[in-house]
Formats: C-alpha cells, sequence, structure tokens
C-alpha cells in the first residue's frame, strides 16, 4: 500500500537556488537514514553531486533560451510511503526509482532516496525541474498528484502490492471526532437554569443575577441579553418553550415549574441506501471491499426493516402506495410554495410600478401638454421612461383599476406568513418521502441479489 504526494520544491527567501537544492537533497541522502547512502539511487546524475548537477543544468538553460526563472519552484518532490512490513527497502528503492522514470518519461534527471528511520518505509523522489537537454521546464499541469498517485498504484499492482482503495464519500470516516461546539443559546439557558435553581426573589433579581455572569441585559418591551463573545443581543422569547418573560416570570412566582433545557442531537439517518455488490465488482473492486459491503449491505438492511415495521408496511405494494403518496404530498406543498413565491414576486413588481407611476404622472402630463417635446423628453428622460414601463407593466396585466398599495402590501404579508408556515410540513414531507424511497431501493436491491445467489447456485 504505497501513499504518494507530488511537492513543489521552492526557493527559499534568503538563500541561492544552489544553497537551497543543496539542503534538499543532503535531507533526502541522509546516511542515518538511508543505511549509509546504500539505499540512494539516480538517473543521469550522481547522488554526491546531484545537486551541483541540477543547478549546471538550470545555467544551461539560461544560456541556451535566454530566459530566466520566472516562478521560486527549483525542483519536484514526490514522496511515497509503504505499508510497514509489506515491502523491504531495497525494493521500495527500486519500485520508486520506476515510478520516477515511468512518471518523468527520463527527461529528467533525479534521485530516489529510501528511508527506513521510520516505522513505515518511504521514498523521498527529488528531480529536476529543468529537462536534461535544457530547453524547457517541467510544468505542473492540472491533477498531476493524482496522476502521480494513479501511476504509483499501477507499479504497486504490478509488484504485488497493496494499494489505497478510495472509499466513496458517504463511506468516509473522520479520523478525529472533535466534541460539538456549545452555541451561545444553550450557553445562556444553561445559565438560566442554573439562576432559577438559586430561587431568585423577583424578575429584577433573577436579571441582576444574570449581569452578574458576565452578561448585559437590555430591559424593554422584550427583554434581551448579550455575552462577553457575542456580537447580537439574544431574546428570551427566541430562546424557545419556558424562557419566555412571562414563563420565567410565572416559574419565579411559584406558578409554574421550569423544565431544564435539553440539547437536542443532530437527527441521524435511520438507514442508509445498500451498496450494489455486483455492480461494485464489475467496475473492479477487490474481493475486500465486497467482504465489508456485504457487512455494510446487513447492518443497513436491519435497520430498513425495523423502518417498516414501524411504518406497518407489510408488502411490495403497500410500499408503492405509500411512496405514491408521499411523494404526491411532498409535490403539494412544494407547489404550493412556488405558487406563493410567484405571487409574491408578481406582487412586488406590479407596487414598484405603481408607485413609480403615481411619483412620474406629473411630469408625464406635463411631457403630454408640451406636445411630447424632444427637448422636454430629454431633459425628463429618466422619469417618462418609468411612467411608459408601468403603463406597458399595466395594460399587459389588463388592468382597468390600479389595486391601492395598502391591499397589496397586506396580500404580501399573508402569503409570507403562509409560506413561513408551510416550510416545517414541507421539509417533514421531503423526510419521509426520502426515508420511503430509500427503503423500497433496499428492498429491490436486497431481492435482486437474493434472486442474483440462487441463480448461480441452481446453475452448479
Amino acid at each position: 500500500m504505497a501513499a504518494t504526494r507530488l511537492i513543489a520544491l521552492h526557493k527559499n527567501k534568503g538563500k541561492s537556488v544552489a544553497a537551497c537544492l543543496k539542503s534538499r537533497t543532503d535531507y533526502a541522502k541522509n546516511p542515518d537514514k538511508t543505511n549509509r547512502g546504500e539505499l540512494v539511487s539516480s538517473y543521469e546524475c550522481s547522488p554526491l553531486t546531484a545537486d551541483e548537477e541540477f543547478m549546471l543544468s538550470k545555467r544551461q538553460y539560461e544560456l541556451a533560451t535566454g530566459r530566466r526563472q520566472k516562478n521560486d519552484v527549483i525542483a519536484y518532490q514526490i514522496r511515497q510511503s509503504f505499508r510497514p512490513g509489506e515491502i523491504t527497502a531495497e525494493e521500495a528503492n527500486k519500485v520508486g526509482y520506476e515510478l520516477a522514470m515511468r512518471f518523468t518519461k527520463g527527461k529528467y534527471a533525479f534521485i530516489v532516496a529510501t528511508h527506513t528511520d521510520r516505522e513505515h518505509i518511504h521514498n523521498h523522489i527529488i528531480y529536476n525541474s529543468t529537462a536534461l537537454d535544457s530547453t524547457r521546464k517541467f510544468r505542473d499541469f492540472l491533477l498531476s498528484g493524482l496522476a502521480v498517485q494513479r501511476l504509483s498504484d499501477l507499479i504497486c499492482l504490478e509488484h504485488q502490492l497493496s494499494v489505497i482503495e478510495i472509499k466513496p464519500y458517504r463511506e468516509r470516516q473522520k479520523r478525529t471526532l472533535y466534541p460539538p461546539k456549545e452555541s451561545n443559546r444553550d450557553r445562556l439557558c444553561s445559565v438560566i437554569d442554573s439562576i432559577l435553581a438559586q430561587k431568585s426573589k423577583d424578575y429584577e433579581d433573577f436579571l441582576q443575577k444574570l449581569e452578574q455572569q458576565g452578561y448585559d441585559v437590555k430591559r424593554g418591551k422584550y427583554t434581551s441579553v448579550k455575552g462577553a463573545r457575542q456580537k447580537r443581543f439574544i431574546r428570551f422569547r427566541t430562546l424557545g418553550a419556558g424562557y419566555s418573560e412571562e414563563e420565567l416570570k410565572a416559574v419565579l412566582a411559584g406558578e409554574a415549574e421550569h423544565r431544564p433545557h435539553q440539547k437536542q442531537p443532530p437527527k441521524e439517518k435511520q438507514f442508509n441506501l445498500l451498496v450494489d455488490v455486483q455492480a461494485k465488482l464489475a467496475e473492479g473492486k477487490s474481493g475486500d471491499y465486497a467482504r465489508w459491503a456485504k457487512k455494510y449491505n446487513l447492518k443497513e438492511m436491519s435497520k430498513t426493516l425495523i423502518f417498516l415495521q414501524e411504518k406497518k408496511i407489510g408488502s411490495i405494494e403497500e410500499m408503492q402506495e405509500r411512496v405514491d403518496a408521499a411523494t404526491a404530498h411532498y409535490h403539494e406543498l412544494g407547489d404550493s410554495i412556488k405558487e406563493a413565491e410567484t405571487r409574491m414576486a408578481e406582487i412586488a413588481i406590479l407596487r414598484t410600478h405603481i408607485v413609480n407611476y403615481a411619483k412620474t404622472r406629473s411630469v408625464y402630463d406635463a411631457y403630454r401638454k408640451a406636445g411630447y417635446s424632444k427637448r422636454f423628453l430629454e431633459s425628463h428622460r429618466a422619469e417618462i421612461t418609468l411612467h411608459k414601463a408601468a403603463k406597458a407593466a399595466f395594460d399587459e396585466a389588463n388592468l382597468k383599476k390600479l389595486p391601492k398599495v395598502k391591499e397589496l402590501d397586506a396580500e404580501y404579508s399573508k402569503l409570507l406568513t403562509e409560506k413561513k408556515a408551510s416550510y416545517p410540513d414541507y421539509r417533514k414531507a421531503k423526510d419521509e418521502m426520502q426515508e420511503l424511497l430509500r427503503a423500497q431501493r433496499n428492498v429491490e436491491l436486497f431481492f435482486a441479489e437474493e434472486k442474483s445467489n440462487t441463480e448461480k447456485t441452481k446453475s452448479r
């Protein structure tokens, strides 16, 4: 298993190109890491004088082409790491040499240094950015790093070495899991819970204790507070059930019981789509992947069956009916939201035209009285253009009587309220539809795989 990476080596600030090349090659050739230099190989240069030969080709490039190097890239390095215990240092050096030769196509001088100072054997391949004939430079093309990885994997397979199998994004796991960050609202709710537990005298005493905890309190119609590192104030009534001014006053007066804030964990998918094992094998996936996929499918299928039991779905026909109903409900809610949005956009445009029409009416009347004078038009072109555009919009909409702006504002506000109110149902319908579709797909894939296995058994 080789982990491969392509790195551009840049000139360090305050150091010459020659000094930078020497320090990079000296590190690669470190005798303590390369078994006293026995694990260093090279192409078209000597390992002892590789930096000087790289530098000579750069000077010849300047003389031959008359061009000076514009960027600060002086060489390139390929790092190739192998799985512990899978390969010997000598074989690793040969694999690295083959990788460098095939990637550079023999047009660039390079050294291959195999390090054994770590648990995993790894190669440092450094090749010159200037070609052997000193007529061109190596250009780091798009996705060159991916090309090196693919070539390295191919060479490893030829040498019967394992390769890193890239998993789909949804199957990857985070290497480091960090605890969830507490939000400002969750922290404020915790502070309020602790103060309420101390039995404050009244609401004002409660606010004073909150100030002692480092919060700025803004008193008024709606009480709001701000912590030390917060940018904005938070109103009590936006914290959820049990934290509005009225509810807090009732708790302090002994008229109601306070329930501490319970942080809701993020909702996870009940189950995921099954992996089509046969399709993955046809794509060239290994047997290890097939074994992992089968275990994964068993777990996800068990979750799917639990979901079907909870939804009381007992047949394929019933499943299809539920899917169709959920899909229809989802699209119905979506269409109603789109209709509201379309009408709101129409109202906004119409309102703008009405306002512009009223503002420019006197100017257009004067323009008409002036006999549609060109001089008057040039002086008031903006107002007249807005008036004409508004009149054209009214004619297109077949409006014989213009609606009042207040009526349009009221209709817009009503549609906006209805739209906001329908969004929770829309999201819920979407989640239900997606869950049913995933379950249906899993059932179909499961039975298809079972049928395939049965047919294979019969053919034997």
